[in-house]
């Protein structure tokens, strides 16, 4: 457990540095990283299923200036890991990750508050000519505490939680666990429905209406209408720059400078 405990604490330290060292890999994504735990625990499956039930959720949170949202890849992981550990379904896994979630959001607001700290050392450390210092605030020190935020907490709780946390699912009564599980489903609803508020229009309503009733009359899977929705939009595209084609004339990636009989010289 303890070399598990390890190798998720140091996926989550992965997740924290993207898109701040690591560039941008898309690995702070709870789909991502639910599967990156699912596949070092030996169950793939349920971390792919756990990762896009949260990644649904999280669809509809945006980090907005100063703002720090619920930290869904750190309850990504931790839910991911105590399903998979306990065997619990993915359901009873979300109502352990919504806390997690919030608790990630309050060490993120922690975090962001020391950062700060280390923010006016370095322009100390500027005014005084010490740029080593001020560089080793920036690189270091403010590398190794976003690492730290995250390691800690998920080797914490894989470690030393798993077998707490399986006795409480235990003894929670049936009818909780389906009311729980009954909750689960409306939270990837309502992220969805966030996502759709900022999405559809008078333009592209047609469009969801039109998958909607594919699914639900024609009995179409995902992926059935992913290809006719990947069809669908070729076809629109081809047809939209054929039109602006005509009206316009030649297109700009038609033009040619050299072919341009009027001088401006000349004029």
């Amino acid at each position: 457990m303890f070399v598990t405990s390890l190798i998720l604490g140091l996926i989550g330290v992965l997740c924290i540095l993207d898109s701040r060292l690591l560039g941008r890999l898309n690995l702070e994504r709870p789909l991502i990283t639910a599967t990156l735990v699912g596949l070092v625990l030996g169950d793939l499956p349920a971390g792919l299923a756990m990762g896009a039930t949260l990644e649904l959720i999280s669809l509809g949170i945006v980090n907005i200036g100063a703002a720090a949202p619920p930290d869904m890849n750190m309850a990504a992981i931790i839910s991911t890991a105590f399903a998979i550990l306990t065997g619990a379904s993915a359901e009873t896994a979300l109502t352990i990750a919504i806390p997690i979630a919030v608790l990630g959001q309050m060490i993120g607001v922690l975090m962001r508050t020391v950062l700060a700290n280390l923010t006016h050392a370095a322009d100390r450390a500027i005014e005084a000519g010490n740029f080593g210092r001020a560089r080793s605030m920036h690189i270091v020190w403010g590398t190794l505490l976003y690492a730290l935020m995250y390691f800690v907490p998920i080797f914490l709780a894989v470690f030393v939680g798993t077998d707490f946390v399986q006795k409480l699912v235990e003894v929670i009564p049936a009818w909780l666990t389906d009311g729980l599980n009954l909750g689960a489903k409306f939270l990837t609803a309502y992220g969805i429905a966030l996502l759709l508020s900022t999405m559809l229009n008078r333009d592209l309503t047609a469009y969801f209406l039109l998958g909607f009733f594919m699914v639900g009359y024609l009995g179409l899977n995902i992926t059935a209408i992913a290809i006719f929705a990947c069809i669908l939009a070729f076809i629109i595209s081809k047809n939209g720059s054929r039109g602006g084609n005509s009206a316009g004339g030649e297109s700009s990636d038609d033009y040619d400078p050299l072919e341009d009989d009027d001088d401006p010289l000349e004029a």
